[in-house]
């Protein structure tokens, strides 16, 4: 059948789709979810086909095509394309093999991994591919084969030095970052450590996005090698590299449900790892009510696979369990998190001592698996000689950044107090209202929003003492944060 494309302006933001009126998919005995070659002269590409019931978006004689479409095709508005009936990819039958409780063979997960990467899996198979992996946990042996095939399907940074450093941490957890110490520490100490972060995706801030207060993070996987080459490390957003793109399409999945199955975590990490060759990696499991982790128990479980998968992917793994009962550090938000990073690394009075002390132990850690000894003294002289700061400032320029001091870092001009309404200790702070405050407040896309906090748990409080400022940008998303403040207990005190 031949058709008239309709650019319907619209992208799926993966999945190629295109739109028939009922009338043409009548003709075919096509249903909505089944697919349909296109052709344009020499390009071929297999769609998902939604259907029209309408003729006023789309007539008898057109096709609506997405953007992916488009762009794949290399076609326009008002060409002719052929379609034909085209089959369902094979992975099809592999989602529902896992449905039902089975093991996936290498050549099974690669052939998932394959059509997530290429598109050719619609949203709602995709997510049974999430579900099945949730509901039916893989085993090992399935993990380690999902990560070699995300990282087979990605672009790899690929550094001829030895050993390559890399941590990373589960999440979950206001504040806490320490990619942004850590890495000028071990960069300053003369160790490569290629570091790729996330932006947030129900944080407030993720390590890419309050880096990006500093400097750039988006950039090809060519410009990355030069950077590291250049400064021995860096800190980048993860998204922009390519690096196992698998990986992005899977979370995008996850996200609503907030899904987190154990084995597409473990393969996530590990990919991305992997995908930087990194050869020493320490693993942050925070765990904490409000953590993604929540139990002791579930922490040492997934240490245990970490470990295994490690070393079947001959990489050297610690695995370190913390406290993720409340925020980490004082600024919740981009800029306010970024001021945090500086204060801490020029050794400011204002530091977070908590955030610095975590750090410290996280690089003692480090160098402790590259055969250094002293490691907390090491990583303490580092940063007491103003080397791990100077060492940030090089990473900052190298990222097209430029040096800044952190009070001059932009945060948001409207501003509110929250105080204690009575004396006290401090015996809890819930992570998730936190968090949520500082989102409503504009956090992350409005870089200067967020919360500060002056006290932590075992911290006294007296009555008509501030507990945290929220920032805001704009006085509308101030008034909602205020609103938001108000009807929670973000803070304990007894």
């Amino acid at each position: 059948m031949e058709l008239k494309v309709k650019d319907i302006d619209i992208s799926s933001g993966g999945p190629l789709i295109a739109i028939m009126n009922h009338k043409d998919a009548k003709m075919l005995d096509i249903h909505v979810m089944d697919r349909i070659k296109i052709r344009r002269r020499h390009k071929v590409e297999t769609v998902v086909v939604d259907i029209a019931q309408s003729d006023k978006l789309i007539p008898k004689g057109r096709l609506g095509v997405f953007e992916e479409v488009l762009s794949s095709l290399k076609i326009r508005n008002n060409d002719k394309v052929d379609i034909t009936i085209a089959r369902k990819p094979l992975s099809i039958n592999y989602i529902k093999k896992k449905l039902d409780g089975q093991r996936l063979s290498k050549q099974e997960i690669d052939q998932i991994v394959w059509d997530i990467v290429h598109n050719k899996l619609s949203a709602v198979e995709l997510t049974y591919f999430v579900a099945a992996c949730y509901t039916n946990v893989m085993s090992t042996e399935e993990t380690i084969l999902l990560t070699k095939a995300m990282v087979k399907h990605g672009e790899t940074l690929r550094l001829n030095k030895y050993p390559v450093v890399d941590k990373h941490s589960i999440g979950g957890i206001p504040g806490n970052r320490t990619s942004m110490i850590v890495v000028p520490i071990i960069a300053a100490a003369g160790y490569c450590i290629p570091k790729t972060s996330s932006r947030s995706i129900t944080s407030p801030a993720g390590t890419a996005d309050t880096m990006e207060v500093l400097a750039n993070v988006a950039f090809s996987i060519k410009k990355m090698n030069d950077i590291v080459l250049k400064a021995n490390g860096c800190i980048v957003w993860g998204g922009s590299l390519n690096l196992a793109p698998a990986d992005d399409k899977i979370i995008a999945v996850e996200r609503p449900l907030e899904i987190d199955a154990e084995s597409q975590l473990l393969a996530s990490i590990m990919a991305k790892k992997h995908s930087v060759s990194s050869t020493h990696i320490l693993i942050d499991i925070p765990i904490g009510r409000d953590a993604k982790v929540k139990s002791m128990f579930s922490a040492l479980k997934l240490k245990k696979e970490f470990e295994r998968i490690g070393k079947r992917l001959k990489k050297r793994i610690k695995v370190i369990i913390t406290d993720g009962s409340q925020p980490i550090g004082n600024g919740i938000g981009p800029s306010l998190e970024a001021r945090d990073v500086l204060w801490l690394l020029k050794r400011d009075p204002r530091r977070p001592l908590d955030l610095e002390k975590k750090c410290i132990g996280m690089c003692a850690n480090i160098f402790s698996m590259v055969g250094a000894k002293d490691g907390s003294k090491k990583a303490s002289d580092i940063l007491n000689s103003g080397r791990a700061y100077q060492k940030m400032i090089e990473i900052i320029k190298a990222q097209g950044g430029k040096e800044i001091a952190a009070e001059d870092i932009p945060i948001g001009k409207y501003f509110y107090d929250i105080l204690s309404s009575k004396n006290g200790k401090v015996r809890e702070i819930d992570n998730i209202s936190i968090s949520r405050i500082a989102r409503i407040a504009g956090a992350p896309h409005d870089k200067g929003a967020g919360i500060y906090l002056y006290k932590h748990v075992s911290d006294k409080v007296k009555k008509r003492e501030k507990l945290f400022t929220i920032y805001a940008e704009s006085e509308r998303e101030m008034e909602y944060a205020k609103e938001a403040a108000k009807k929670s207990r973000v803070f304990n005190i007894k």
